[in-house]
């Protein structure tokens, strides 16, 4: 083999064994997340199980008209972007916030202590989550319940049936659950500051507060794009799981969003079930989120020169 015409397999021959570990996580992209897209041609087609995909007639557009007409379309559209702005706003700071300050602490055992008690809510299961807010604040068996039944002889007002607690609810609960997490990333991103910054500050009579923003807070900025990307680009993704399980038929009209839309007119309905119809959704609010995210790293190349691509 000629080196100067093949460096490329060269390296790859030399790194063989990182390459190999990286030959699961691909195998299962391919498998799980591109494989499946050629099913997404059912959205443009009055899908029949007896008829196969290829067998299925053609329809074009329809479906997405018919999303784009509907009264659920401007329902779902808004619900989802309420809850995925809300999120953005209450828990994207937080875990900077939490990760400047945990890097300011100098005991080291109490650091590691706090990190691991916020870390521990991630680890918590969707169902479990929503078991343990019911346990919390139903109005008749939970304890919001049996406080408020001590305090006044009558049951307080069911917090499940508001549309307008839901959201704070569904909100707070997964800032708490997943901003310990989060902070992870900018731990570690922080750990890259190099000491004789802090000292030469220090040196000037810089205060601690001033350190963290003239100095840890600019070096870990690059990764709070990043994640902001990332995170904006998955704005029209809200998770299922928890919106379904906290969803019923009072606080319907705020819990409903695109993915439990999706799921209830492609599986839930049934005898009625349009996996055309649920495909056609799901591939627009794929498509939204792809737009997002360009649009959104093209600004902030702009901006601040960091950028995914």
């Amino acid at each position: 083999m000629n080196k100067k015409k093949h460096p490329m397999l060269n390296r790859m021959w030399r790194d063989k064994q990182l390459y190999l570990f990286l030959l699961v996580p691909v195998i299962y992209i391919i498998i799980f997340r591109y494989v499946p897209m050629g099913g997404a041609v059912i959205a443009f087609k009055d899908y029949k199980a007896r008829d196969g995909i290829l067998g299925s007639d053609w329809i074009g557009f329809k479906n997405f008209i018919k999303f784009f007409n509907s009264y659920d379309f401007y329902r779902n559209i808004r619900n989802t972007l309420i809850l995925s702005a809300y999120t953005i706003i209450a828990g994207f700071p937080l875990p900077i916030c939490f990760a400047l300050i945990i890097n300011s602490i100098r005991n080291e055992k109490f650091k590691k202590v706090t990190q691991t008690i916020v870390t521990l809510p991630h680890f918590i299961s969707t169902t479990v989550m929503v078991g343990i807010l019911m346990n919390i604040f139903a109005n008749r068996t939970g304890l919001y319940g049996a406080i408020g039944y001590a305090l006044t002889g009558e049951y307080p007002p069911d917090l499940f049936a508001s549309p307008s607690v839901f959201r704070h609810m569904y909100v707070w609960s997964g800032v708490w659950q997943s901003f310990g997490w989060g902070s992870i990333i900018y731990t570690a991103a922080l750990s890259a500051v190099d000491p004789q910054y802090h000292e030469a500050a220090q040196i000037d009579g810089a205060t601690r507060f001033q350190r963290i923003i003239h100095v840890d807070l600019p070096t870990i900025l690059p990764t709070i794009i990043i994640m902001l990307i990332l995170r904006v680009g998955d704005i029209m993704s809200v998770g299922f799981e928890k919106a379904y399980l906290m969803q019923n038929t009072l606080n319907y009209d705020a819990s409903t969003i695109i993915s439990t839309y999706v799921y209830s007119v492609g599986l839930a309905s049934s005898g009625r079930s349009d996996l055309s119809y649920a495909t056609a959704i799901d591939l627009f609010n794929s498509v939204i989120n792809l737009i997002m995210i360009i649009v959104v790293n093209k600004i902030a190349g702009k901006v601040s020169e960091t950028s995914l691509w």
